[in-house]
Parts: structure tokens; C-alpha cells; sequence
């Protein structure tokens, strides 16, 4: 490893925002949960129920933003921003962002749908921090609700992990749905992924609801990278801006 790449660390933020709205989408909150995002200082956001476009809702929201959804949330704190649109339904559609304060080389929305149901996606974005000599390979996902689904979905996502080059670091992080705890061990074993809050406490972030967290949802993973300070940010401010805690940790490569 050169000097270049030495001690190089950033710090990852993943959060579900329900599409800009409170529960029960009784309030638009996307300017407030942008300033609580914002607080956290994060190089890369990994974005899951971002609204890409919707034909009635500004005309009903007074604060509704004129950019799409995660333009609007980059703002000038994140340089790149990429968008992969999943749910599409007549008004509009919605899907997964990432925001990076590095470089985005390429990205791609992977389909990771099973048969005729929920459409479901993998955001892949290859990053480039100038301080490396390597690219960083972050995932954004949003698993199926049904437990046959998610299954074939971890195979699809260790798939496309082992297709990755070898020894470049990964990041996947996202709300996995996973609420009987079954992703932690295909995705070590058939890719090498880590669940960075399993490795420093024995067992996934609880997530949700963010209130009264009961379920494991969300989810950071690595591969060839180490992880610090895993958090759930499930503080007061964020309690009615979204149903799922927000993960935070320092990865370090």
C-alpha cells in the first residue's frame, strides 16, 4: 500500500426517509430531515424511499423542493449524487440515492426485483476519492418483504460482490427487511460481506420502529475494510422524521 492510501477513513450514513413524509404521511418534512442529515457530516448517504418525481404532491406541499428529491438533500454539502429508480406507479416513482462528497466514476441500478411483485433495486456506485489509489464500491439497497425474495436477493447481492475486483473495498448499506435476522450468515459466507454492528456488538442495530426500535432492519456491511463508531442515530431529533433509525460508522480502509 502506498502513502497515498494510508489511514484513509470515511464516514457512512444510511437511512430510509419514507419519501420525505412523517408516518402515515401526515407531514412533508424533507427540508427538516435534509438539516438533520446534514448534522451528521457524512461522506457518503446511502438513501432508501427517495422520491424521484410526483405529478400532485407540489401541489399540495407549499415547502415541496423544485429539484428532485436527492438533488434537493445533496444541496452543496454532497459534489455527486445518483438516483435508481424502483416503484414507478402513474403520479411518479421512487427508489434508492447515494450522495458522496467524492467523486462518482459510475453507477448503476441494478434490478434485483423477484417475479411480478415489489420492484426492488441495487444502486451501485464506483468512488473515487483522489486520496486513494483504488475506487471504493458502495451498494444501496432496499430488500423484498417476503423472506423467499430476500433470500434470492442476498444471492443477487453476493453475486454481484464476488464480481467485484479482488481486494477493492466494499460498502453495502441500506434497510434489508431482514426482520428474522437470515442475511448476516449467506452474505459472509457465499461473499465475504460483514455487518459491521454484528462484529462489534454480536448483533444487527435495532432500527425499527424508530420510537420504540424492536426489529434489525438497516444494515451496513464491508468487505476489505474495517469499521468504528457503528451508531443508530436514534436521537429525539430524529424520532418524526423517519420510521427507521439512521446508521452511522467510521469505515476505515
Amino acid at each position: 500500500m502506498s502513502k497515498k492510501t494510508q489511514h484513509f477513513s470515511l464516514k457512512v450514513l444510511t437511512i430510509n426517509i419514507h419519501k420525505g413524509f412523517t408516518a402515515f404521511n401526515r407531514r412533508f418534512i424533507l427540508p427538516e430531515l435534509r438539516d438533520a442529515v446534514r448534522t451528521v457530516s457524512a461522506d457518503i448517504v446511502c438513501l432508501q424511499e427517495v422520491m424521484g418525481a410526483h405529478e400532485v404532491h407540489p401541489m399540495h406541499f407549499e415547502n415541496w423542493p423544485d429539484t428532485p428529491h436527492y438533488e434537493f438533500l445533496a444541496d452543496t454539502m454532497w459534489s455527486d449524487y445518483a438516483y435508481g429508480r424502483n416503484a414507478v406507479y402513474p403520479e411518479g416513482h421512487h427508489g434508492n440515492a447515494v450522495l458522496s462528497r467524492f467523486p462518482i466514476e459510475h453507477y448503476e441500478n441494478r434490478d434485483v426485483s423477484v417475479g411480478e411483485s415489489e420492484k426492488r433495486g441495487l444502486l451501485y456506485c464506483r468512488i473515487t476519492p483522489p486520496a486513494l489509489d483504488f475506487p471504493i464500491h458502495v451498494g444501496c439497497v432496499h430488500l423484498g418483504l417476503r423472506e423467499a425474495h430476500r433470500q434470492a436477493q442476498l444471492q443477487m447481492l453476493a453475486d454481484w460482490t464476488n464480481a467485484l475486483p479482488e481486494g477493492e473495498p466494499v460498502v453495502v448499506a441500506g434497510d434489508f427487511n431482514d426482520w428474522r435476522q437470515r442475511a448476516n450468515h449467506p452474505l459472509k459466507v457465499k461473499a465475504g460481506l460483514e455487518e459491521i454492528f454484528t462484529r462489534s456488538r454480536g448483533r444487527p442495530a435495532r432500527t425499527f420502529p424508530v420510537r420504540f426500535p424492536l426489529l434489525r432492519l438497516d444494515r451496513i456491511y464491508v468487505k476489505n475494510a474495517h469499521a468504528s463508531s457503528p451508531t443508530a442515530l436514534a436521537l429525539l431529533n430524529w424520532r418524526h422524521l423517519s420510521d427507521h433509525a439512521p446508521l452511522s460508522a467510521e469505515i476505515h480502509l
